[in-house]
């Protein structure tokens, strides 16, 4: 399996890596309703014995709890993967979050991480988001804040997350940039048109997330399922998942079964295909709850689209 160099990194990478957003259970604000712990360890480890070698959390995702998940999935293992995590969203005593940027607040979140993870250093840090808004408020002393950790080991390389053009720039201008870390699919491509261009120019590695735009192209998402999310699952909030995009992304999710079966192919695969087409997009962070759900899109690691199918999902999507 070929693997690609993250950005300015020493990281090699494998094409798509393990997300663990969903595994931190239910009992925050972007939940995807409950989660067995047991059954996330065996989805990693599982995913681990598929070639992946590394894997994105975050200490928000569910308030800790997906980091220490991961912890567990990896504990005593010999092939321990990468592991990148993300600081800069903290919860109060009511499970409240909201975003924090401050110099001593990373640093406490930072150590926090450690120890949940059980790690001496963390493979890959991220500013998850910037403050509210477009501003550039905060990014200084949150990147300055980032840069003394990796000096002083306990984070080996730096990225950001959701992060604009300007807002690379200005980073950049402290300290270099490993890694963004935007969404990317094929119902939201908003990066194509200046952010992407940055990174490329910059040699900044691009990890995008929700490649299956949390699970409406992976074949598996019907009205019916849908309909039914629990109050706890954030997705029953979004409006990916309502009138009047719905439609045509379950349209769009018709398609890609077409092409998916030219190949014996599901359509998560051709999905998450896509979003690696573009050599600037180093990898992909598949999120998944079940081993079963891994075996449904492990095979995009290798899979590539013609250009002939790129040019219909092209010609549907525009």
């Amino acid at each position: 399996m070929q693997k690609r160099q993250l950005g300015n990194s020493d990281l090699q990478i494998t094409p798509i890596g393990f997300g663990a957003w969903a595994i931190g259970g239910s009992g925050w604000t972007y939940a995807w309703g409950h989660q067995d712990d047991e059954q996330s360890i065996r989805a990693i480890q599982h995913a681990l014995d598929r070639g992946i070698n590394w894997i994105d959390t975050a200490a928000v995702y569910g308030l800790g709890h997906s980091e220490e998940v991961v912890a567990r999935a990896l504990k005593g293992r010999s092939n321990r993967p990468y592991i990148f995590t993300k600081c800069g969203l903290i919860w109060d005593e009511n499970r409240k979050e909201r975003r924090e940027l401050g110099a001593d607040s990373i640093r406490r979140e930072c150590e926090a991480s450690l120890r949940r993870l059980q790690v001496d250093a963390i493979d890959l840090y991220q500013i998850h988001w910037p403050l509210e808004g477009d501003s550039l408020k905060g990014i200084e002393e949150a990147w300055k804040t980032l840069a003394e950790l990796q000096r002083q080991g306990k984070v080996r390389w730096i990225g950001v997350s959701n992060f604009n053009a300007q807002q690379m720039e200005f980073a950049k201008s402290i300290a270099p940039i490993t890694s963004l870390q935007p969404p990317y699919s094929l119902i939201h491509r908003d990066i194509e048109k200046d952010i992407l261009p940055f990174c490329e120019r910059n040699n900044v590695g691009v990890i995008a997330y929700s490649p299956m735009a949390s699970g409406l192209l992976t074949g598996a998402m019907t009205r019916e399922r849908i309909a039914k999310f629990p109050k706890d699952d954030w997705r029953s909030r979004s409006s990916d998942f309502q009138e009047p995009k719905l439609s045509r992304n379950l349209a769009l999710v018709e398609l890609l079964k077409k092409i998916g079966e030219r190949h014996g192919r599901a359509p998560s695969e051709v999905a998450i295909a896509w979003t690696l087409r573009r050599p600037v997009v180093t990898g992909a962070i598949v999120g998944a709850r079940s081993a079963e759900q891994v075996d449904g899109f492990i095979g995009a690691m290798d899979f590539r689209l013609s250009p002939a199918e790129l040019k219909e999902i092209e010609d549907f999507a525009g």
